[in-house]
């Protein structure tokens, strides 16, 4: 058993960002991740950028942006706060206490422009502004004399008094967190962690779907969690699929990032013929649902299975090299030279816009449960997000979260745990099968994507409710008798995440934004 006054279960940009702060004011906090190190997370994928602060720009224009990208139903007061406290908490946690290395042009940040954007807001380190976050927070996070990591740890469920307490009254009580289950993945040992306050920031959904630009550990933990728990969950259906990445036979997308259609690249057909004007005025800088809408429009049109970005017609050499030296490798990895070659794309599952409703400051429907990042619903992206939000939503919403901690510290912090039974495995008999594992994560990935993918409707979400809720319950029965590890409940959590998101777009029968029904 582990007691802390914060416990985080994730260590993203919101992650980090939150158990700094707490620390800074004097409270004991764990992270426990279920990687290797501290920056194995979905934020260190994030390639474009983050958005600071644009020349002859504004707060106003900012937010007309980001709520145009969101359809016209983002959340006002959560666009208020980005676009007022976003820059503060870039230059204070970022730029003077991390000192990430943001790539400059002369003597100021070098400053650029994204899909959806009206200026150049944008700050970047080259091509991997997520790997350069991550691993200089890590680096303030580790000589932190307030915080304990735990690697290799999956949490498996929120604990709460009314499931896991043994006074049977405890069901009459307001619901509240306590902290969660662990597995340890080293030992397959399964013990208690307790926190006063428990801060959900595991990240996002995408390998739920076959093709995804997110790490194969983004499965949908933290929603599945807090959903069991009973907190609420809103906007799942408003999923974003990356209009551009890589086209090869990996699962695995590599995402070619929206900074290089901001640096002046245009999509064509295969033949070569450019197509996005006239699925929208701004072309190959729409936003990322109509660009990614339009490739899959073409792709079926034309019988190809990817569309091609001109960089080289637009973009010089020498630019592409120092701009997205990242990106040039890894395409030249796969035998393209984009200083010569057009670059083959598909869209792929990037970024869920729904997960844990919270309010302003990251408090969830559960009383010591906060959410904060992907796996959290602000209601700041609305319908779709705009390109370089999310690494900005994961820092403000983690110093919010936190600060709200300190400031209601002498309520939340030093509770009494009441009676939790420890995790109690003698029963658990069978042991997890690898290859039915495998073949589950098939039909499940198969499923989201044909069925709950770019272009939905009745008849695909009806099939895909019924054969994801008949999966999800054989994994459950399953769970209550098989010895744990991270592949069983993965699968467990992405289960009851696909089934809540196809839910979800089965109600909504209005497309908008990134949910988009043809019927």
């Amino acid at each position: 058993m582990v007691k802390t006054d914060v416990l985080i279960i994730g260590s993203g940009i919101a992650g980090m960002t939150a158990a700094l702060t707490v620390a800074d004011a004097g409270l004991n906090v764990i992270i426990v991740f279920k990687g290797n190190t501290l920056s194995d997370s979905t934020s260190r994928h994030a390639q474009g950028g983050i958005i600071y602060n644009g020349l002859h720009d504004s707060p106003h224009a900012l937010a007309a942006d980001i709520i145009k990208a969101g359809a016209g139903i983002c959340k006002r007061r959560a666009v208020e706060i980005l676009v007022e406290d976003g820059p503060k908490r870039v230059h204070d946690i970022l730029i003077k206490r991390a000192k990430v290395p943001f790539t400059k042009n002369k003597n100021s940040l070098d400053r650029i422009r994204e899909a959806a954007h009206r200026s150049k807001r944008i700050i970047h380190c080259q091509d991997y502004t997520g790997q350069a976050i991550t691993h200089a927070l890590a680096a303030e996070v580790r000589k932190h004399n307030n915080i304990t990591i735990m690697p290799l740890h999956m949490a498996l469920d929120i604990i709460t008094p009314e499931h896991h307490s043994n006074n049977p009254k405890s069901v009459y009580e307001t619901t509240e967190a306590l902290g969660v289950y662990l597995l340890n993945l080293k030992t397959h040992k399964v013990h208690r962690a307790f926190g006063a306050v428990t801060i959900l920031a595991t990240g996002g959904i995408g390998a739920l779907f076959r093709h995804t630009t997110n790490p194969s550990s983004a499965t949908g933990d933290g929603i599945a969690m807090a959903y069991r728990a009973g907190a609420k969950v809103i906007n799942l259906e408003y999923t974003q699929f990356h209009p551009t990445t890589l086209y090869t036979d990996d699962e695995q997308r590599f995402l070619i990032s929206e900074a290089v259609r901001g640096e002046g690249a245009r999509l064509r057909t295969r033949s070569g013929k450019l197509f996005m004007k006239k699925y929208h005025p701004d072309g190959s800088l729409a936003s990322r649902d109509i660009v990614a809408r339009a490739i899959h429009a073409e792709m079926l049109r034309t019988n190809s299975p990817y569309v091609l970005i001109d960089v080289k017609g637009y973009i010089s050499t020498e630019t592409i090299q120092k701009r997205f030296p990242m990106i040039y490798t890894a395409v030249s990895d796969h035998g393209i030279d984009m200083t010569q070659q057009h670059i083959p794309v598909v869209p792929a599952m990037h970024f869920s816009c729904g997960g844990i409703k919270i309010d302003d400051y990251g408090r969830t429907t559960i009383q010591r449960l906060y959410a904060i990042g992907e796996c959290a619903c602000s209601g700041l992206h609305g319908a779709n997000r705009l390109a370089s939000t999310s690494l900005l939503e994961g820092l403000v919403w983690g110093w919010r979260s936190a600060k709200s901690i300190i400031r209601n510290k002498k309520e939340l912090i030093g509770i009494d745990i009441p009676r939790i039974p420890q995790w109690d495995d003698s029963g658990l008999s069978k042991k997890s099968d690898p290859a039915l594992i495998r073949q589950d994560w098939i039909t499940l990935k198969s499923t989201m994507w044909n069925y709950v993918g770019l272009i939905r409707s009745r008849s695909r979400l009806k099939r895909a409710i019924n054969d994801l809720r008949y999966l999800s319950e054989e994994i459950e029965e399953f769970y209550r008798h098989t010895k744990l590890t991270n592949g069983l409940i993965e699968l467990r959590n992405a289960l009851r995440t696909g089934l809540a998101v196809a839910q979800a777009a089965w109600v909504n029968r209005i497309s908008r934004g990134c949910h988009y029904r043809e019927d």
